[in-house]
């Protein structure tokens, strides 16, 4: 996964090269990548390499606990808008979402696939290689 430090903070297209939108499109891709970690990777499962984050501990809660992860999720789609990310990426990271959504209504499989899928941070990760072209 690409680090913060190799994201470009001016725009890919000729809107505005202000110091604005640099500024915002930096902040935008922190609080992508604080998000993703507190829902993915908040701590790591004694005596494993497992991390679980409030994705894994919420989606425990039937219905309720997949309907507030996925307005995070949705929030952080939100974020990759406003840094600027291509339509073809925001969509793929819809994609993730729905996916994730789904399987999460399945009980006892979906929350196995929280803990192993890490939807949040392959929003990231979409997101940092969206900016990086």
């Amino acid at each position: 996964m690409m680090s913060l430090d190799n994201v470009s903070t001016t725009s890919r297209t000729s809107m505005k090269s202000d110091v604005r939108f640099g500024d915002s499109r930096a902040a935008s891709v922190r609080r992508v990548k604080i998000l993703a970690r507190w829902m993915d990777d908040l701590f790591t499962l004694p005596g494993t390499k497992i991390g679980v984050g409030l994705d894994g501990i919420l989606g425990l809660v039937p219905g309720v606990g997949d309907a507030l992860t996925t307005v995070v999720s949705l929030h952080l789609v939100g974020e990759a808008v406003q840094a600027g990310a291509r339509k073809k990426t925001i969509m793929r990271m819809l994609g993730v979402i729905g996916r994730e959504f789904l399987i999460g209504l399945i009980p006892v499989v979906g929350d196995f696939f929280d803990l192993t899928h890490k939807s949040n941070r392959r929003i990231l990760a979409l997101l940092l290689d969206d900016l990086s072209h």
